[in-house]
Parts: structure tokens; C-alpha cells; sequence
């Protein structure tokens, strides 16, 4: 969360459809920002899809307006994810928002940050590789992508099960 909190618009790269992770947010008890990332792979570029650079443009718009209508009261900053008024959003503001939604429309409890656990699992579910998961999530060690994040589904556990059995069929044939 604090990654995406973190995006600046000189992350964007709306001509080479291509975004950088370069900044945080750190939230205590007052919103910290960190010209960085945790860490050296926490560097990284992503391509952007046409979806993503119309709603950067959208983003970038509504800024112009609130500016406008705000005036001299508007916080003036860098980020692409504010409110209003500018004022950068706190990653507990976040998570407040993100349990309201899941109670919303019916859906159990999780942690925001528990999306980088969803997100890895359906990758790895997809095929990819725990190298692909590990540099989009930006871990240090691929010890971690694969120990914390990419967990089997259910599908890949049947897969294996029938693999090991045709395995062991064929060999007592």
C-alpha cells in the first residue's frame, strides 16, 4: 500500500506507457514520505495497459479542477492518490476504506496488504514463475514470494495428486 501511496506523477510515463515505484508513504502518527523504496528491488518499472493510462489521465484532470475549485486551500503536492483537497491519503485511511467496501458487498474480512498474497497466488496459479512473482512484487528474496505469498490452489493441488498418481500407475505397469 504504502508503494502505491507513494506514486508520484514524475512515475508516470504516460508516452512510453510505463510506471516506476520510487516513492513511499510511511504512515506513524503522521503521514511520512520517503523519497525511496524499502528497498533496491522495490525499484521497479510496470507497463501500462490503455485502462490504466486513461484513468491516469482521469486522475490528472480532477486534480486540475480541484485545484481550481480549492484555490489557495488546496495542499499542493507531487501524488497521484489524494483527496480533494490534496491532502495525500494515509495508508490507515486506506485500510479503513478497504474493510468498508469488503463489509459492503458481503465479502469476509481481509487485510489490504493480504491483496500481495492474492495477487502472488494467482500468478503462480496462471503459470508464473516465482522469479515473474518475486520481481512484480518487488521482494528482496525469492525466499519470501515463495514461503509468505505464493500459495497453491486447491486446482494445482488436484493437478499434482493425478500427477503423482499416472506416475506411479505407469511405473507398475
Amino acid at each position: 500500500m504504502t508503494e502505491v501511496l507513494g506514486i508520484k506523477w514524475d512515475s508516470i510515463d504516460l508516452e512510453n506507457k510505463k510506471l516506476t515505484i520510487k516513492h513511499t508513504i510511511v504512515d506513524s502518527y503522521k503521514i511520512i514520505e520517503k523519497d525511496s523504496t524499502k528497498n533496491q528491488s522495490s525499484y521497479r518499472s510496470f507497463p501500462l495497459n490503455e485502462e490504466i493510462i486513461n484513468l491516469f489521465v482521469k486522475l490528472k484532470n480532477d486534480e486540475k479542477q480541484n485545484k481550481k475549485l480549492f484555490g489557495k486551500e488546496y495542499i499542493k503536492n507531487d501524488y497521484v492518490f489524494k483527496m480533494e483537497n490534496g491532502k495525500p491519503y494515509s495508508p490507515n485511511y486506506i485500510t479503513k476504506q478497504h474493510a468498508k467496501i469488503l463489509k459492503k458487498y458481503g465479502f469476509r474480512h481481509i487485510r489490504f496488504h493480504d491483496l500481495r498474497h492474492s495477487c502472488a497466488s494467482l500468478l503462480n496459479a496462471q503459470g508464473y514463475t516465482l522469479k515473474d512473482i518475486q520481481e512484480w512484487l518487488g521482494h528482496s528474496d525469492i525466499k519470501t514470494t515463495a514461503n509468505t505469498y505464493a500459495h497453491l490452489d486447491a486446482k494445482r493441488k488436484e493437478n499434482i495428486s493425478n500427477n503423482i498418481c499416472n506416475i506411479i500407475t505407469t511405473k507398475m505397469r
